[in-house]
């Protein structure tokens, strides 16, 4: 069975991202890696290139920054580089996701078995998301606790949304609605550092991307040149685990301090209540979820 990989990234030196740690985690598991690399200009698509691994099959693309509405223009990089792959299986990561080093076995235990059932598109993963630092993660309702990672291929699946999901497409084109996976749940956890960056840098990243869900106007008004507040933040938890060594580099580098002050959550009476409720029956009420979930005891191998 082949597994083909595929992400894409613009600028990713420039705004801080850990691709290069990304990708090196892609390659164990993939027989081939595509990668849409947008019209840089810090180096991005050299430091990719030095990677020299074979599996690398880089796409040169242009960001049309006038595509603004609803961050359509990440579901259209990641479809450029989807639409590449030939293998039975898909496999995505963005390229602030790192798999750790001991997971590959795991994935394609989940991926044999899935496999064996038509009527079971793909697979579901934990997402940890660390926010401040490397230290601490945010899992709350303001997160997707899971997220489609790895799919069958030739089943018309696009990115949907502006690329955190998948759907089936009939008719092969984005005009329809889509339908909803139907997934196997894995518990190999993808390890997702969208907000561990010095805060200056962070809100540079953040202004920047703004700009791909809203108007010139709303820009104009809601910018601001200041350090990015990690305590701005519904909740907090300390992270118990250990990071990939592919982030061991990253990690190192580390060259801002932050101190979580639980007394500033910004967090809703709703959400108050509901992770109260969720905190009591371990489950999270009233969650979207972008996907249809099989369980594993639903099925006897074949």
């Amino acid at each position: 069975m082949t597994i083909d990989g595929f992400t894409y990234v613009r600028n990713g030196i420039k705004m801080g991202y850990p691709f290069v740690n990304s990708i090196k985690s892609f390659l164990p598991l993939v027989d081939k890696l595509f990668v849409a690399v947008g019209d840089s200009d810090d180096g991005t698509k050299e430091m990719i290139q030095s990677i020299k691994d074979t599996k690398i099959h880089i796409i040169d693309t242009v960001w049309h920054e006038e595509k603004r509405k609803n961050g359509e223009i990440f579901r259209e990089q990641a479809n450029i580089a989807l639409q590449q792959t030939a293998a039975d299986w898909c496999f995505h990561l963005q390229v602030d996701e790192v798999l750790s080093e001991d997971c590959y076995d795991e994935i394609r235990r989940f991926i044999a078995l899935a496999d064996q059932h038509d009527d079971v598109d793909g697979l579901l993963f934990p997402f940890l998301h660390f926010w401040g630092d490397y230290d601490h993660i945010r899992n709350t309702r303001a997160t997707h606790a899971y997220e489609i990672r790895a799919f069958k291929n030739h089943r018309n699946i696009l990115s949907y949304g502006d690329s955190q999901g998948f759907r089936k497409y009939d008719k092969g084109i984005l005009e329809e609605k889509g339908k909803k996976l139907t997934v196997f749940k894995t518990p190999v956890s993808v390890f997702h550092y969208s907000y561990t960056r010095n805060p200056r840098l962070m809100a540079k990243k953040s202004n920047y991307f703004h700009r791909f869900w809203h108007s010139d106007a709303w820009l104009k008004e809601h910018t601001r040149e200041v350090d990015f507040d990690f305590n701005d933040v519904d909740k907090l938890e300390l992270f118990q685990g250990k990071h990939p060594v592919y982030m061991q580099d990253v990690i190192a580098k580390q060259d801002w301090q932050f101190t979580y002050n639980p007394a500033k959550s910004n967090m809703s009476l709703k959400d108050r209540f509901l992770n109260t409720l969720e905190a009591l029956f371990g489950y999270r009420f009233f969650e979207y979820r972008n996907y249809k979930r099989k369980k594993l005891n639903s099925f006897k191998s074949k």
